[in-house]
């Protein structure tokens, strides 16, 4: 009898302990991961109808209860919509360059009217059409009732290199080109969305080109770009957990390289990179002309460059982004732009963003997703609602303005 009652008391003690623990884990859960968006953007016409049209930046993201942390966020986030998501069909064309080189468009589309709106995909380092956050973002364009074409950079997509040139963060004239094949196509909107690297691509096109890429794009948008890619840099290199993930795509980028004969010179010396940054230093850097990596990381970041951009752009980053964490955003020069938004979510990693019990099908389907959702939401106010360039000198310096633009929606 004593012992029964030993036992029970410890069964409680073990009850009493998970309770307390899950109570815990449930006040952080809904303290620190559950938040409304930050949204840091100058006061106008562009904020507004981000307040009034784009819902999900007045709502609380709610993440993946059992999946907070960034790491987790980024890698499950990958695998779950890998394997689970469904497959999607493209009809390809083969893009001439103006240099000889070539570039593979992957269409997804509705139909054969050319008078729909054309949401035009730009995936991240070494990612192509059939990337798990493509087809979310495919799902949002059907949603949208347009059709949807990826932009597969040099040598990606399983396209030869005719040239012995790849890409880089800053290698935009490819997407001019791009851009201009679109368009030509039919007078219907065109929009963009890049994500981690082509969101850094898309942003250097837009501020190098400014209202000319106004008359052209109707809106754009970034998902977990690294804006500032000199911090950044800094923050990858991170051990341990992000050390794993930047070994990873170091990986990939080297098996890129690998993949084709006009690049052979370069394999030698590519065995010995284990980190991006190693990789940058042995090949990028001297394959686009930079004299140092720390030279071409200063040409590749976005931070200094967004007041030049005049298409409205949102962009979409976690605080807790693996390799471009909150404390490294651009949020101040973002509040002073008139065209460019930066909402960040208290937690989603890098293109993570996981949201319900269940963050993949057939719980959440593709067009469900996060980033598909918001994308759908922010294309869909500026196809209603096109806004015009503003002029060149509205952009200011003004804190108190900037104090203002950087407090959440209320």
């Amino acid at each position: 009898m004593l012992g029964a009652l030993v036992y029970m008391c410890e069964v409680r003690k073990e009850l009493l302990v998970c309770l307390s623990l899950s109570l815990l884990y449930l006040a952080y859960y809904l303290l620190e991961a559950v938040k409304r968006p930050q949204l840091h953007c100058r006061a106008g016409d562009f904020r507004a109808l981000l307040e009034a049209r784009v819902p999900l930046l007045r709502e609380a993201y709610w993440p993946t209860p059992w999946c907070v942390e960034a790491r987790l966020q980024t890698v499950l986030g990958s695998v779950l919509r890998s394997r689970l998501l469904p497959p999607q069909r493209y009809r390809r064309e083969v893009l001439r360059l103006s240099d000889g080189g070539q570039v593979a468009l992957d269409w997804a589309e509705l139909d054969a009217r050319r008078d729909r709106p054309v949401l035009l995909v730009l995936p991240g380092l070494t990612g192509g059409a059939h990337a798990d956050y493509v087809r979310c973002l495919v799902a949002a364009a059907r949603e949208l009732g347009a059709h949807a074409v990826v932009f597969n950079n040099r040598g990606l997509g399983g396209l030869a290199l005719t040239t012995p040139r790849l890409y880089c963060a800053v290698s935009h004239d490819d997407l001019g080109e791009v851009v201009d094949a679109v368009r030509a196509r039919g007078a219907a909107p065109l929009l963009a969305v890049g994500v981690s690297l082509g969101g850094l691509i898309l942003g250097h096109y837009l501020a190098a080109h400014g209202a000319a890429a106004a008359a052209k794009l109707r809106a754009a948008l970034v998902v977990s770009s690294p804006l500032d890619v000199e911090a950044g840099a800094t923050c990858i290199e991170a051990p341990p957990l992000n050390a794993l993930l930047s070994w990873h795509m170091a990986r990939n980028l080297r098996r890129t390289v690998r993949a084709h004969a006009p690049l052979r010179h370069a394999w030698p010396a590519l065995e010995r990179c284990r980190t991006v940054r190693q990789f940058d230093a042995a090949f990028t850097a001297a394959h686009f002309g930079f004299a140092s990596v720390d030279a071409y990381y200063a040409a590749a970041t976005l931070r200094g460059r967004l007041r030049a951009v005049r298409v409205p752009t949102l962009c979409l980053q976690a605080a807790d982004d693996p390799f471009q964490p909150a404390a490294v955003l651009p949020a101040r020069e973002a509040a002073r732009s008139a065209r460019v938004a930066l909402a960040v979510t208290a937690r989603g990693g890098h293109i993570g963003f996981l949201e319900g019990w269940w963050p993949a099908p057939p719980a959440t389907p593709p067009q469900r997703t996060y980033i598909a959702r918001l994308a759908a939401q922010y294309f869909r106010a500026l196809l209603d609602e096109p806004l015009a360039a503003p002029p060149d000198d509205e952009d200011d310096n003004d804190d108190d303005a900037a104090d203002l633009a950087v407090r959440p929606i209320a």
